[in-house]
């Protein structure tokens, strides 16, 4: 059945297909199949048996995706700078009100800025001008903590 079709426009249209994927959506997604593809495609402009094009295919995106994979991500993503707000984490920060995790109060500033807040361990509370130290940030809220004695 697939000997009345023709591969080559197969592969071909397969490739151009990838390319305009990978044209339109950020980042490498698509480039090492359409690599394979021209490969197929070759294989098939040459008469190779199906089975020999969908091998060549298979081998030649597996291996450009493992030898340009790690190139890619370094020189792609080497540009990633943290945004404003992970420059916070690790910084002091002074509660204006109350931080009680069971009523669900609780806010603090850091850098003139007023942040809701909730305290990593459920069992505590933090009193109005506590200085307390910044872990993290889920969503728009900061998981703060009682500082450690130094």
């Amino acid at each position: 059945m697939y000997a009345d079709i023709n591969m080559a426009a197969v592969w071909l249209i397969a490739m151009v297909v990838l390319l305009v994927v990978e044209a339109i959506v950020p980042g490498l997604i698509s480039i090492w199949f359409a690599l394979g593809a021209l490969a197929a495609l070759i294989a098939a402009a040459l008469n190779a048996p199906l089975w020999l094009q969908v091998a060549w295919f298979f081998v030649v995106s597996i291996a450009a995706l493992a030898v340009t994979r790690p190139l890619a991500k370094k020189y792609v993503n080497s540009r990633v700078k943290p945004t404003n707000a992970d420059m916070i984490l690790g910084k002091e920060c002074v509660v204006t009100e109350e931080i009680d995790n069971v009523r669900g109060t609780g806010a603090v500033s850091v850098g003139g800025k007023i942040w809701t807040a909730r305290l990593e361990s459920d069992g505590e509370t933090a009193a109005v001008g506590e200085v307390l130290c910044i872990r993290r940030i889920e969503g728009v809220k900061l998981i703060v903590s009682k500082q450690e004695d130094k």
